[in-house]
């Protein structure tokens, strides 16, 4: 054997000797550093999301009833009215000439059916005496009735025009928010024949959603026991949901699309919504007992969701069933148990069965 290689095996076999010296057992690693938290028991939603849209509980389009010019606008768009507050006023001459004439007319019909009743009367005399012929008392008598019917017609044509003279002020049929006036004034409107104005009442207001078709038996089951709560927010809006009632399900599911449409109404006061708008819509069900725990201790692995359980400073491995999120929690049907300790973080260095060290007060319940 060459000298080289014969001292290349002696360097080895001494490298090797020394290192067993040095200690045979593999290295030991400290415990995994975590934090835990309490799986806790709470009073939670059982709940259906969806996304709707606002709707106004009240729109009215406000049209003429007469035809003339819009002499003035009594209102700012995008104002809020009240019931009966004046929009528009068309130009009321007209029609202040054409109920000035029926009354007129009125008077000319009252003065003929005052002379009918007269001659009618005189025959009525005359006639015990044999005096007229039963003809001519028949005839007078017809004129008093065609007398008292145009008299009736003479004060129905009095009705039309003070109608016709009241349309030329239009108001506001209920409380709500102006939109953008449709004409200015001077222009010429023709009756029932153009669009002048849009109002919609806000307050409350609706949110409409769809459900499926597959949820549509559970949702019937609770409406059946009570009322049912919708919460509904703005996307991207702060603050807390604001909550109605569901007041609305449909009678059919639409064709073709396999939903059903249902309406909450909530209140509106703070005009946190705006008709039209998308928003987040949660149907709550009911409310039950649930275990929740953090969702950052929940984990994925090859046979679904799990989390790492500590007891007797061992991390133990649960594969859990999940429920819905609640918050910043997860609701867990099983796997789970009121009071486990359930680690938040540090997860990366624990493998099921390994000691841990909770790191002192950041446990949390």
């Amino acid at each position: 054997m060459p000298a080289a290689a014969l001292a290349m095996g002696l360097m080895v076999l001494g490298g090797c000797k020394r290192g067993q010296q040095a200690g045979g057992a593999p290295p030991q690693h400290p415990p995994a550093m975590v934090t835990v938290a309490e799986a806790a028991l709470s009073k939670v939603p059982s709940y259906i999301d969806e996304i709707g849209k606002t709707a106004a509980v009240e729109y009215v389009t406000i049209q003429p009833q007469v035809t003339g010019q819009i002499q003035k606008i009594h209102f700012q768009d995008g104002a809020d009215l009240k019931k009966g507050d004046v929009l528009f006023t068309i130009d009321p001459r007209t029609y202040e000439a054409a109920l000035a004439e029926a009354k007129a007319n009125v008077a000319q019909q009252e003065a003929s059916q005052l002379l009918a009743k007269q001659e009618f009367e005189r025959t009525k005399k005359l006639i015990e005496t044999k005096a007229v012929s039963q003809q001519e008392f028949d005839q007078k008598q017809s004129a008093l009735a065609v007398a008292d019917a145009q008299v009736k017609a003479a004060e129905a044509a009095v009705r039309t025009a003070e109608l016709n003279l009241g349309y030329c002020t239009i108001t506001s049929p209920i409380d709500g928010r102006a939109g953008q006036r449709m004409v200015d004034v001077g222009n010429i409107v023709n009756a029932n024949n153009a669009a002048l104005l849009v109002v919609q009442r806000l307050d409350p207001i609706y949110a409409e959603f769809t459900i499926t078709e597959s949820d549509l038996p559970r949702v019937r089951e609770y409406m059946a026991k009570q009322k049912l709560v919708v919460q509904v927010s703005v996307p991207g809006q702060p603050g807390d949901p604001h909550t109605g009632e569901l007041t609305f399900l449909d009678s059919a599911v639409q064709p073709g699309a396999g939903t059903v449409r249902l309406r909450a109404t909530l209140t509106n006061t703070d005009r946190y919504f705006w008709a039209g708008q998308f928003v987040n819509v949660r149907l709550v069900l009911e409310m039950k007992d649930a275990v929740l725990v953090p969702m950052e201790a929940i984990q994925i692995g090859q046979k679904g969701p799990f989390v790492y359980v500590v007891k007797d400073s061992t991390a133990e491995m649960r594969l859990v069933t999940e429920g819905q999120r609640q918050g910043s929690s997860m609701e867990i049907i099983k796997g789970v148990d009121k009071g486990d300790q359930v680690i938040t973080s540090g997860q990366m260095m624990v493998a099921p069965g390994a000691k841990v060290q909770v790191a002192q007060g950041a446990a949390r319940s």
